[in-house]
Order: structure tokens, then C-alpha cells, then sequence
């Protein structure tokens, strides 16, 4: 196991699956036209966990890297953004998986277009893939997973193998009162060609909270409406689907539903908005939030990544997070969010993201 992390009690939260060594360019343009690379960390879960922290949640990263300096770097990337490593385990035969990233704008032949990019990932092989049930035999990550109440997966782990599908499908079994399970589908066509699909509807129906993009859903299961999806998977508590980064709805299972739309967004660089909105979803759903807040604390972690040239950006300080919460819908919506800062009617002026993670207030008791 790696020895970075804290307490394993101290977890409120704990992300499984895979995370990779990233090679970001130095500017943007097809790979031909890239002088150099440097090195960074991604990965959906990891993302998440990483955004959980900062949002004041204790996180747990559960995970396999192998034996190299990318695993290494890895977990100590993780652990030095306030995520809980302990969990994760050093394969000796398998390496770290890598991506690299190729961003759009240079106006070359066969560039993206701006404010477009593709991941090319090379993970076939890796350690993460060896993920399997006896995971749950590992002291350390039994701790975790008993204690935190909150587990987050993502339809990744079960189409890297066999054995990955297997440890999926336990830890879904797996339930006790108290701990919820938040399922994102983070479709990916391409780990899926030499895998059966087929699998996804049920592992995503066993969640208490599930996560869809419509367009993913669309294309993984032929419907992106949320009525739809919601009578797709009836078994879940909650079901939030993403429109195009432009409305989100969430439907519960009593048939009610929330639907918020997006704040407007100077966009840097899409990658990791996902799971940032994810992160200020189930953020706000550990806190007790309204479903109107949840929404918008994932609006507003997603508008920090789509400001940030890497996968994980920066929420403003906590009195201008509650301020946004606390906005009527007019002033949601004329809220404008850039690099340089947020402009918004319930602000005195525009806020620079703050330099360090701040977390989210406790909602207000009703009296």
C-alpha cells in the first residue's frame, strides 16, 4: 500500500477506480505540432476525490498504480491535495496507465477547433485493471469502505476487465444502512469495444444516486431525456442527468423533480467538469443541502474546472459560495463566471477563485 494519507476513519467519502499519469502540451494543436509535454494526474475518480477534498469533505482514493515514478506521482499528488491514499496498492508487475491530452486553437490542419480536446489514452495492461474482489479482503480498504458513507464508482472500472467488473458488482452487493452509493456512467465507446455493455443497466440501477450525461446516456442506452432515463432506472433515490453542461435535472424516486440550469462560463478547458460537478453534488448531498443547492454547489465546482487549464479548478471562498446559493434565479442567471473571477448581482464585485480549498457552510437549520 502506498504510505501516504490519513486516518482511514476520517474518510467521509471514498472514490474507487482507475487514475493515469497525464502528458498535458505546451500549446495547443495536433500532436505533430506539440514541442513538449508535461507531466500531471487524471483520472474520473480520482478527479472527484480530489474535488471532494477541496470542498471540505474527507475523501478516501482507492486504487492500484504500479511500481514506476507515474504511480508515484500519482499518490503524491493525491495525498498532497488532502486525498487519503492509504488504500491504494503498488502492483511490481504493472505499470501506471497514461493519457495525453491534445487541446485545440492553433488554426493548423487537423487541430480540434478551440475549446475542444481529446484524450489518447494507453492503459491496456495496467495496474488498475487487476482491481478485483479481494480488494475488499485489504485491511486498510475494508476500514475505509465500512466506515465512509459515501462510495463513488463510475462506469469505467467494470469495462477495464473481467476482474474489475467483479469487485463492482461486490461492493454494489455490498450495502449497509447509512452509506450511499453514487454511481457516475462516464461512458467510454472505446474501452467498451471488446466488452458487453449489457452489464452497465444493472450495476447503474443498484445506485442510490446515479449520475447520466444525456448525451452519454444517448448513446450508450438510446434515451438522453430525463423522464425517460428516470423510468430507465426506477431503483435509485435520485437520478441527475446532465444536459449538454446547459440544464441539469434531478428526479427522486417520489417523482419529483429539480431542474437548474448552468451558470455562464468562460471556457479554458472542458476535461474534469464532470467530476467536478459531481463532487459539488454529492458535496452538497453530504451536508444536507436542498436539492436546488446541490445542484448549483455542481454548477459552481464544474465552472471552476472549465476555467482551469487542468482537470481540477477552484471554487471561490465560502461566503461567495453561499451567496450564489442563496441567489434568487434572476441572479443566477446573470451570473458570469471567468478566469479572472465571478461577476454576479448578489456580489459586490468580481471574485477571484480562492488560492486554497475552502469548504462549503453548513446549511442553515430551518427554525
Amino acid at each position: 500500500m502506498a504510505d501516504q494519507g490519513g486516518a482511514a476513519a476520517a474518510a467521509r467519502a471514498v472514490c474507487l477506480g482507475e487514475s493515469m499519469a497525464v502528458l498535458l502540451p505546451d500549446r495547443p494543436g495536433p500532436f505533430e505540432a506539440v514541442g513538449a509535454f508535461r507531466p500531471s494526474v487524471g483520472g474520473a475518480e480520482s478527479n472527484v476525490a480530489a474535488a471532494l477534498a477541496a470542498l471540505g469533505v474527507p475523501t478516501a482514493w482507492i486504487s492500484r498504480v504500479g511500481a514506476d515514478g507515474f504511480g508515484r506521482r500519482l499518490t503524491g499528488d493525491l495525498a498532497a491535495a488532502g486525498v487519503d491514499v492509504s488504500a491504494v496498492a503498488v502492483d511490481p508487475h504493472r505499470p501506471t496507465g497514461v493519457y495525453l491530452k491534445e487541446t485545440g486553437g492553433s488554426g493548423l490542419p487537423h487541430d480540434l477547433g478551440p475549446g475542444r480536446s481529446r484524450l489518447h489514452y494507453y492503459r491496456t495492461g495496467s495496474a488498475a485493471s487487476a482491481l478485483s474482489p479481494a480488494l475488499l479482503d485489504d485491511p486498510v480498504a475494508a476500514a475505509l469502505l465500512d466506515a465512509a458513507p459515501l462510495l463513488h464508482l463510475t462506469g469505467i472500472t467494470p469495462a477495464l476487465s473481467d476482474d474489475c467488473l467483479a469487485l463492482v458488482r461486490a461492493l454494489l452487493a455490498r450495502r449497509r444502512p447509512g452509506r450511499l452509493v453514487s454511481f457516475d456512467l462516464n461512458w467510454r465507446p472505446a474501452l467498451w469495444r471488446r466488452r458487453d455493455p449489457a452489464v452497465l443497466p444493472e450495476l447503474l440501477d443498484a445506485a442510490d444516486v446515479l449520475l447520466l450525461g444525456a448525451d452519454e446516456a444517448q448513446d450508450a442506452f438510446g434515451a438522453g431525456d430525463p423522464q425517460a432515463l428516470r423510468r430507465r432506472f426506477p431503483s435509485p433515490a435520485t437520478l441527475v442527468v446532465k444536459d449538454s453542461g446547459h440544464l441539469v435535472t434531478a428526479l427522486d424516486r417520489d417523482g419529483s423533480s429539480v431542474t437548474e440550469p448552468a451558470l455562464r462560463v468562460e471556457v479554458v478547458e472542458p476535461t474534469g467538469a464532470g467530476d467536478a460537478f459531481a463532487a459539488g453534488y454529492l458535496a452538497g448531498t453530504l451536508r444536507g443541502l436542498d436539492q436546488r443547492s446541490r445542484l448549483r454547489l455542481g454548477h459552481l465546482a464544474a465552472a471552476g474546472a472549465l476555467t482551469a487549464p487542468t482537470d481540477h479548478g477552484a471554487l471561490p471562498d465560502a461566503r461567495t459560495v453561499a451567496a450564489l446559493l442563496a441567489a434568487d434565479e434572476r441572479d443566477w442567471a446573470a451570473t458570469r463566471v471567468r478566469a479572472s473571477g465571478i461577476d454576479s448581482p448578489v456580489l459586490p464585485a468580481p471574485v477571484p477563485p480562492a488560492p486554497d480549498p475552502v469548504p462549503v457552510p453548513d446549511p442553515v437549520p430551518v427554525r
